[in-house]
């Protein structure tokens, strides 16, 4: 969410920024946001004047009482209490402008970066550079979750019994390498100096519209049924949540964590042939890391991020690439964001394994998480956030990039003390 002193003083920069994200039917709520800005401003003007008269209005009937001057002092009296109702009226009237104020600032989009390509979708986002070479065996891949069965590794016919379309069971040494993925993800964060944390799961409403806009919430979050709970759809949820209504000491910055939870979406329109099996699911694990840092840290803190993640993936000898994401494919609080694709021999192409995130201080402005500085004033910090790995999806990659021409998949040295064995043997045929 953006200062308001800042629409107010730039308000054609905020409309030029929308247009750069395509979002045109977002431009009048710049308009819509200034007038209610004069309307809240000239409410609290005009109250403040009231109660300065009130004040005055009660000495003078303190004056006429002692004079013996009862009519005039019941008449004042009179004046004074339709002045009450006057002010509780515009009070609710504040109320009400400032609550469609805050909402109408929540959906514009936040200040992108100008390093950010200009591009309406996810289409036009531009590749930065490739780590590792892509590969393609001369043998046939079947569908990842062909080479899962293969193993006895998963379970999607029961899953759709018990829960329905988007889980699964991961079962055998299928199951062990994801539990292995996760935990070689958490010990090579820890590595990197950053402190591992176990979230809550469940977040309330208020956390959830601190984290993300509305048509992400919309899209994503499961609503817990009678209660003031959602479900998370990732650990930075709750983990920038924990520090809402804080004021960070200046010297404890940055704060460098990586967290580990289940991840719960529903994934609306979600659909087509490589949204099968294990790719686009509604609950899945993630190793993530989080940022809160100084405003002048971040950029930095967002090249440590990504190139974290171009790290673990070559560790485990997976090729990838990064993609520096377009106006029209960021999300309203990010200014940046680049995504991390790992290589898929099978279809001969790049796919989405984790994106990294700086959202500058509009999380914090939502969350009022502010920082209090050396010379005492107290600023906005900024938050970033980077997946570490989501080992549903990626092993997708790992099992193609490690698929031996018998069927059989390898795992690197960086996993095998993790999952106790250096090869998955198949039990039958892949498909």
């Amino acid at each position: 969410m953006l200062d308001i002193k800042f629409v107010r003083e730039n308000p054609e920069l905020v409309k030029e920024n929308i247009r750069k994200k395509f979002q045109f039917q977002k431009v009048e709520l710049v308009d819509k946001v200034l007038e209610l800005d004069v309307r809240n401003r000239a409410i609290k003007t005009e109250v403040e004047t009231l109660r300065a008269q009130r004040k005055n209005i009660s000495k003078e009937i303190g004056k006429l009482m002692a004079q013996g001057r009862k009519d005039e002092a019941e008449q004042v009296k009179q004046a004074m209490a339709d002045e009450a109702a006057h002010i509780a009226a515009l009070n609710l009237e504040e109320a009400q402008v400032e609550e469609e104020l805050l909402k109408t600032m929540m959906t514009i989009p936040n200040i992108i970066d100008p390093s950010v390509p200009i591009g309406k979708d996810d289409s036009e986002n531009v590749e930065i550079e490739r780590f590792g070479e892509p590969a393609v065996p001369d043998f046939e891949i079947p569908y990842h979750t062909d080479i899962m069965e293969s193993f006895d590794g998963i379970d999607l016919e029961d899953a759709r019994s018990v829960a329905g379309n988007g889980f699964y069971y991961l079962c055998g040494q299928i199951a062990i390498l994801h539990s292995s993925i996760l935990s070689y993800a958490r010990d090579f964060m820890v590595s990197r100096g950053f402190t591992y944390c176990i979230p809550p799961f469940m977040i309330r409403d208020n956390v959830v519209t601190g984290v993300m806009s509305f048509a992400e919430m919309d899209s994503m979050m499961y609503k817990i049924e009678g209660e003031n709970l959602y479900l998370i759809g990732t650990s930075e949820h709750s983990m920038i949540g924990r520090f809402i209504d804080h004021i960070i000491p200046e010297e404890k910055l940055p704060l460098a964590l990586t967290s580990y939870s289940p991840c719960f979406r529903k994934e609306k329109g979600a659909h087509g042939i490589e949204e099968r099996g294990v790719y686009r699911i509604h609950q899945f694990e993630k190793q993530e890391m989080i940022v809160v840092c100084k405003p002048e840290d971040s950029k930095t803190w967002f090249d440590k991020l990504w190139k974290n993640t171009v790290d673990f993936f070559r560790s485990m000898e997976i090729p990838v690439r990064t993609l520096e994401c377009c106006s029209g494919d960021l999300a309203d609080l990010k200014v940046k964001s680049l995504d991390v694709e790992a290589w898929s021999p099978r279809q001969k192409k790049y796919f989405e394994v984790g994106s990294c995130s700086n959202l500058g201080d509009a999380q914090a402005r939502r969350l009022k998480i502010r920082v209090n500085g050396a010379d005492g004033k107290k600023y906005f910090a900024h938050t970033l956030n980077n997946t570490v790995v989501a080992p549903p999806r990626m092993l997708i990659a790992f099992l193609e990039n490690h698929l031996q021409a018998d069927g059989s998949v390898t795992i690197p040295e960086v996993l095998q003390p993790y999952c106790h064995f250096d090869k998955i043997v198949p039990t039958k045929k892949a498909k």
